[in-house]
């Protein structure tokens, strides 16, 4: 069984100017845990005192999901985070040669010492702590490096070993394949005697963050890590509805309350100053609106001509867009919803030419201003004859 892990909270509060509010970041969990998302990553208690108490009053609410929080391999942060009463831990560090070399100054092994350290550490003050541990920038580490840190990690104590694509590195069907990563690294630990949880983290450089998660999941990966509208560094992660849309689509889970997305949407779009795009899949405001003449005429009678995806999945309601690109079909649709049909095709044919002269001006119509379309093209006729 999948779970999936959502990082609004602690990932997207690193989209440039984005930060929410101790009541809001409440609200949204809220929202996510009836929506019943298994992880809330609540945040990074060392940043801000702010953020600290946000992760306390979250992981204090007594919800159903998994409360969580992110720490460096540091016993302060682990301390802080503990404070907080979270069940999980997120602890990360890099294990790259370079990295270490350039800016952590030390070898690997002295990393691995550390990393352990921690993990034993916070093991022993918490023994029921969920602990991840994340070679940051894992795809493009050495691969030994991050089978000997991962392992050591496991040893520790940790339960859950995550792949960070930390720079959206990773191309599906080509060498640097997620699906291939996750099943080597499976093998590898495998053959040390570890079997732990394996969570993928995907950024969306490429464009292709959705895509190397769910090869993750083909491949193995117990956890997906998603936010809300994607948020996250530079082109963020992987969004949370989609993922959470496939998952139940595609792949026949049906843990989730998918008619909460809408509204946890609205609410993260409002405080973080992102907008949804209106072509956007699931949330976008045109994801299930037909426009097209022949598109419309054929969804009316039957929707699964130009979807593959019902908008009552995720509560939300087909549309039919009416404007320059509409047809009679199309309009006959819309009247009928409006009650304002058997005009005769004058009548109609004078109300399609004014409908596709509002829609060259960039505009659809609504069904309100359809009415308003058909009385003034009514009166028009009246008065002319």
């Amino acid at each position: 069984m999948v779970l999936v892990l959502d990082s609004t909270l602690r990932e997207g509060e690193q989209t440039p100017g984005v930060y929410f509010d101790k009541h809001i970041k409440l609200a949204i969990a809220t929202l996510l845990d009836e929506i019943g998302v298994d992880i809330i990553e609540a945040g990074h208690p060392t940043v801000t005192p702010e953020i600290h108490a946000s992760v306390e009053s979250i992981a204090q609410k007594g919800f159903k999901s998994i409360v969580g929080a992110h720490s460096r391999s540091l016993k302060s942060d682990v301390d802080l985070a503990l404070q907080c009463g979270v069940n999980f831990l997120g602890i990360f560090y890099c294990v790259s040669d370079e990295r270490l070399t350039t800016v952590f100054k030390k070898d690997l092994s002295t990393a691995i010492s550390q990393i352990q350290e921690v993990i034993s550490y916070a093991k022993s003050v918490r023994p029921d702590l969920l602990i991840r541990y994340t070679p940051e920038d894992t795809v493009r580490s050495q691969f030994e490096n991050v089978i000997n840190a991962a392992s050591a990690a496991v040893e520790a104590g940790a339960d859950i070993i995550s792949v960070a694509d930390t720079t959206g590195y990773m191309v599906p069907g080509t060498s640097r394949s997620m699906y291939d990563y996750i099943s080597r690294l499976k093998d590898e630990l495998s053959k040390k005697g570890h079997n732990p949880k394996i969570a993928v983290h995907c950024h969306n450089d490429r464009g292709f963050a959705l895509a190397n998660a769910l090869e993750a999941y083909r491949a193995g990966a117990e956890i997906i890590d998603a936010a809300v509208l994607g948020l996250g560094e530079r082109a963020g992660i992987v969004d949370l509805a989609q993922l959470l849309v496939v998952l139940t689509a595609d792949f026949n889970h049906t843990k989730w309350d998918l008619t909460k997305l809408k509204d946890l949407y609205d609410l993260v779009s409002k405080h973080s100053h992102v907008p949804i795009p209106s072509n956007y899949p699931i949330m976008g405001q045109n994801a299930f609106t037909h426009c097209a003449g022949v598109h419309t005429h054929a969804a009316s009678v039957n929707p699964m001509h130009y979807e593959s995806l019902s908008p009552e999945l995720v509560g939300r309601e087909r549309k039919f867009a009416l404007d320059h690109m509409s047809g009679i079909a199309s309009l006959r649709y819309a009247l009928q919803l409006i009650q304002e049909e058997d005009h005769g095709s004058e009548l109609e044919n004078d109300i399609l030419r004014e409908v596709k002269s509002v829609g060259q001006r960039g505009r659809t119509i609504d069904l309100p201003e359809l009415k308003h379309i058909v009385d003034s093209c009514k009166h028009h006729k009246s008065y002319k004859n």
